[in-house]
This record gives C-alpha cells, structure tokens and sequence, in this order.
C-alpha cells in the first residue's frame, strides 16, 4: 500500500460516476427513441453498444478497487 492509492481511487471513483451518468443517460436516450411511432433502430443499436462498452469499463474500474484476495 502507498500514499497515492487514495488518491487513485478518488481518481477512480470520479470517473466510475461520470461512466454510470454517461449509462443512464443512454438509457434514458433509448427509452425515449424506442418509444417514438417510428423508431430509429441503428441509432437504437449503436446507443446500446456503447452502452455495453460503458458497462465494461464500469466493471474494470469497479475491479480496480476491490482489494485482490489471495485464497
């Protein structure tokens, strides 16, 4: 353990909000677009596959802080 892992997972924790905004905002796009008489189905895919790829860098940070347990 060192002195800057504090400051690395304020670092870390900053940008795992700014991902989970950045997702529920993309979620709520796709609910407004899908809700339309006629809905844009690839803007629809292409929201969604970013939306995984949010995922995943969510879950890779969300690794980053979780402490390595050696069993």
């Amino acid at each position: 353990m060192n002195d800057d892992e504090p400051l690395l997972d304020s670092v870390v924790l900053e940008k795992l909000a700014e991902l989970r905004q950045e997702h529920a905002d993309l979620d709520a796009s796709v609910e407004a677009i899908e809700a339309q008489p006629l809905p844009n189905q690839l803007l629809i895919a292409r929201l969604k596959k970013r939306k995984l790829a949010l995922r995943d860098q969510i879950t890779h940070l969300e690794g980053l802080l979780t402490p390595d347990i050696i069993a």
